[in-house]
């Protein structure tokens, strides 16, 4: 699995990159932004950048004219020129001015550029762990190795899934906030990383277990957001382009292209914008060509330091875009986190409770399943204390569930979607619950209990 390597910044700036101040720092100031001059706030974050129409209310005899102007501009040009120019008018139209259903132009917008263009870089390496975690070698290549952490994921999905669905059918609100059930599914890997790694210190066997299921849990998302979260009516004739980009990577990887960036810059444009006129949610339009980069053919392990003097496409490109997506994660929890304070709802307590009540329940009660059902076992070092504690750090749904939530209430109203992101928000409190369990449950960063099971 690919690690950071060695950072040659100075140590107040390397600290900002390797403990996501970056985030912390963009959620902080658009609350902050948001609940003293929402106006201004709104203002930015919907601020026009290309293609839009300038203002909210197209009139329609403009629409017509200018629709009868296209027109006429195709009749009086050749054939073969008309269905060029045609097609790229058409694609230009759909994906830079973005007509809704009026036929008003919305065109990019910066929540558009950081939400379905610069994440597509977070989840792209998302998968690129995903990936090699699968390589003969990796975390998740073995299943006997992990099959536990994998069933734990099964738990930490349906406990909070089924916790939320029910709550939601008990309070009455299905209609309004059903559609959010995969929200409190998600755990943000980096800041329970982070909080694991002060809590067990950096060698114990219960970071590997949480980064195996973290890294399940980011398979399964993707998963999850593609099918049951497209951004519009799904148009699957467009997949074809998907195809088409990753035949060109292949043609790369044949002519034997290393640097990773005409990888990204011809199929990887093409493979976005044909998630986009599909219907699925742009931001995983780089997932499809993360294998078809080249790559080593194992993986050497999580701890393995090896891996930082491997040069292959794959992990050039994980490792050059590290920092920089530290810093598009803050711009994330800029445009994102900008929930006015008295907007909690129903939807943030369906969230919260979710989180930090199903998700822990789910994961240990998915282990004991593991344990008790298949015979399986945990890692030597470790007792169903630790999966206890491990279960509550998961709690941390923050940056990914943050992203579900605009996802899933898109379109909604926008009370409805500032609750469940300040549910996302307040699943931080996951970070203190968890230092006051690790000392409940008397578990420090010493080594691990040796033989036990």
């Amino acid at each position: 699995m690919s690690q950071a390597a060695p950072s040659r910044l100075p140590k107040p700036i390397s600290f900002l990159f390797e403990n996501s101040i970056f985030l912390i720092a963009g959620t902080l100031a658009a609350l902050l932004w948001a609940n003293t001059n929402t106006e201004s706030y709104e203002s930015l974050v919907h601020y026009t950048i290309v293609g839009g129409d300038g203002h909210h209310d197209v009139e329609e005899p403009h629409l017509q004219e200018a629709a009868e102007h296209e027109a006429h501009a195709l009749e009086t040009t050749p054939d073969n020129q008309s269905e060029t120019r045609g097609f790229l008018a058409d694609l230009y139209h759909r994906v830079v001015e973005r007509p809704d259903e009026n036929g008003q132009n919305h065109g990019i917008n910066l929540h558009f550029l950081i939400n379905d263009i610069l994440m597509a870089l977070f989840f792209a390496t998302a998968a690129g762990e995903v990936w090699e975690a699968l390589l003969p070698g990796g975390s998740l290549s073995n299943p006997k190795k992990a099959a536990t952490p994998l069933l734990a994921t099964v738990g930490g999905i349906a406990g909070p899934a089924l916790l939320y669905i029910g709550m939601a059918a008990v309070l009455g609100e299905t209609e309004s906030y059903g559609r959010g059930w995969a929200i409190p599914c998600a755990t943000d890997i980096a800041f329970t990383y982070m909080v694991a790694r002060l809590i067990f210190g950096p060698t114990h066997p219960a970071i590997a277990f949480l980064l195996l299921l973290a890294i399940a849990d980011d398979a399964a998302g993707l998963v999850i957001l593609a099918i049951f979260y497209p951004s519009k009516a799904l148009e699957p004739q467009w997949f074809l382009l998907t195809i088409t980009s990753m035949l060109i990577c292949w043609g790369f990887r044949k002519a034997k292209v290393q640097s990773f960036w005409p990888y990204l810059l011809v199929p990887g444009v093409l493979c976005w914008i044909s998630f986009d006129l599909a219907g699925i949610h742009p931001a995983l339009g780089l997932v499809p060509i993360v294998p078809c980069l080249p790559h080593a053919h194992t993986d050497l392990g999580i701890f393995a330091r090896e891996e930082l003097n491997r040069d292959d496409t794959l992990n050039s490109m994980m490792h050059w875009w590290k920092n920089p997506i530290e810093i598009i994660l803050g711009l994330f929890g800029l445009a994102n986190a900008g929930v006015v304070i008295n907007t909690l709802g129903a939807g943030t307590y369906l969230v919260l409770f979710g989180l930090l009540v199903g998700k822990p329940v789910g994961i240990c009660l998915f282990t004991l399943l593991a344990k008790s059902v298949f015979k399986l076992e945990i890692p030597s070092g470790m007792t169903m204390r630790h999966i206890v504690l491990i279960g509550i750090i998961s709690s941390i749904g923050f940056t990914v569930a943050l992203f579900v939530s605009t996802a899933a209430f898109k379109g909604s109203d926008q009370a409805i979607l500032d609750g469940a992101k300040m549910g996302a928000l307040l699943s931080f409190v996951g970070a203190p619950l968890s230092f006051i369990a690790a000392r409940f449950l008397k578990i420090s960063s010493s080594k691990p209990e040796a033989g036990v099971k």
